[in-house]
């Protein structure tokens, strides 16, 4: 529906922004703190490696994780931000090996999975054609967060992020308003009359099945087990949107904005469910 380029500008880059458990010390499983609930089926404190955790930072269930009431963490991705920890800011030493380092390192991380999150959505705006006026700022936002990811673990604990993700959201907004403009612009057919979404919408629940959201602003709407099979999402602005339980079998996600892995694993889905190449079908969703 929109132009996308080609070739992404940094293919290379988006690849490092997906979680390779391989490369990393267990920091989810250690970092993090959860508490019982649909989603884990035990309480477990930040910074307290989960009972499941293996001597080799592998999980010893991984495979029936949501047989045991874990699907949070079938849920989860840390963007790359995992790998990077692990081997670049502490340079391959784990907190095992170093104790004295555990918790600095613990703390760091969700910091890091936040500039990693900004990261791919720099990557993804810079790939939309239509947001080719704004591309020199986009490129040098994209820039500069790959810096503040290379700091050393002090300065990266000192970071306002909250700060940095305003200004990069301001950018990614203006590519979202651009690229929707577009390709409304584009569109044959009968005008899309759209009356769903708005920012932070709440729609938790809703009943939306077959509905045209082509162009919606649903940034950080509440689509928590929403009806949405059959629903039309292309070109929609999904930054945000908490799609936990939404039903997606059906949906045409292709050329939806700033979807994330995340996301699309949060939500139920099935193989005539269409997403964008960047993300993985997850294993969970019904054939």
């Amino acid at each position: 529906m929109q132009d996308r380029q080609e070739h992404n500008p940094d293919e290379q880059g988006r690849i490092h922004l997906q979680s390779d458990c391989e490369r990393c010390f267990g920091l989810c499983c250690v970092a993090l703190p959860f508490a019982s609930s649909t989603d884990f089926a035990i309480d477990k404190d930040g910074g307290t490696p989960c009972r499941h955790l293996q001597s080799d930072f592998r999980c010893g269930v991984h495979t029936s994780l949501r047989q045991r009431g874990m699907r949070g963490c079938t849920v989860y991705e840390c963007f790359g931000a995992g790998q990077m920890v692990s081997q670049i800011t502490y340079n391959g030493r784990d907190w095992r090996q170093a104790p004295e380092t555990a918790k600095e390192m613990f703390d760091v991380f969700p910091i890091m999975r936040q500039l990693h999150e900004l990261l791919w959505y720099l990557n993804e705006a810079l790939s939309l054609q239509p947001a080719h006026d704004i591309h020199p700022d986009l490129r040098s936002s994209l820039e500069a967060t790959r810096r503040l990811t290379q700091r050393p673990p002090a300065s990266l604990l000192r970071l306002d992020v909250a700060a940095h993700r305003a200004e990069v959201n301001q950018l990614l907004l203006r590519t979202s308003e651009l690229v929707r403009d577009d390709a409304r612009q584009k569109h044959k057919g009968p005008p899309v009359r759209q009356k769903i979404g708005g920012r932070g919408a709440d729609l938790i629940g809703a009943k939306l099945k077959g509905a045209d959201l082509r162009y919606a602003n649903l940034r950080g709407a509440y689509l928590i087990a929403a009806d949405l099979r059959g629903a039309d999402l292309r070109a929609a602005d999904l930054i945000g949107a908490d799609f936990r339980d939404a039903d997606l079998r059906g949906a045409n996600l292709t050329n939806s904005l700033f979807l994330t892995q995340f996301q699309v694993n949060a939500a139920k889905g099935d193989a005539n469910t269409r997403i964008p190449s960047t993300l993985s079908r997850p294993a969970h969703w019904t054939p």
